[in-house]
């Protein structure tokens, strides 16, 4: 069986774009925590209050990690997460775009 050809320039164009519009996209997720720190004599500690951290929790090798994030770096991290979320929801899309582009050649070719 053939493999099918996508001809249509307009449809690779719309797809390069959008993604292009998506960059940074990443997959994952980002979670506030509360730890105590290292200091030996840390008075919030001492307290028993904890230090807020960001932690980016992300699967690398189909093993779940987690990096801890510099707090400059959050509202980026959250950004490239939207991004990412809406990447996948436009790749979903593209499915049925390319299946339907594929029928209007096949269809639009006398057999032969």
């Amino acid at each position: 069986m053939p493999q099918p050809k996508f001809s249509d320039p307009s449809l690779r164009q719309h797809f390069l774009r959008n993604v292009e519009k998506l960059w940074p996209a990443i997959k994952g997720s980002l979670a506030e925590v509360r730890k105590p720190c290292i200091r030996a004599n840390c008075p919030a500690c001492a307290r028993g209050d904890k230090h807020a951290a960001f932690i980016l929790s992300f699967t690398e090798k189909g093993r779940r990690r987690c990096m801890y994030v510099p707090s400059e770096m959050v509202p980026q991290l959250q950004q490239a997460l939207r991004n990412g979320k809406a990447l996948e929801q436009f790749l979903y899309q593209m499915g049925p775009e390319l299946l339907r582009q594929y029928r209007n050649e096949r269809d639009a070719t006398p057999p032969g």
